[in-house]
């Protein structure tokens, strides 16, 4: 996955999964049929937002260390629309 991130009016591309604290990490399904989880990043451990990541799933409220695998993909939001920001 290839993202544009602004950094001080500048863009510049990252490879590779990186987020974000507000962003939804959304983990594929294991078997037919399982839509598989997603969750909030409420927390990160590398300053350019590289896994791990802390995530509270959204199907049990629980806030767990993840490191996630090749079926994870991260939804990135602008940060005025992020939970508890702008509106």
């Amino acid at each position: 996955m290839t993202a544009t991130e602004a950094r001080q009016g500048q863009e510049r591309l990252r490879a590779g999964l990186w987020a974000r604290v507000g962003d939804r990490l959304i983990v594929g399904g294991s078997t037919v049929g399982d839509e598989g989880r997603d969750g909030e990043i409420v927390g990160l451990h590398h300053e350019d937002g590289t896994p791990p990541f802390d995530v509270r799933w959204s199907d049990t409220g629980r806030v767990t260390l993840v490191f996630p695998g090749p079926d994870a993909r991260v939804q990135h939001f602008p940060s005025h629309v992020r939970k508890g920001e702008g509106r």
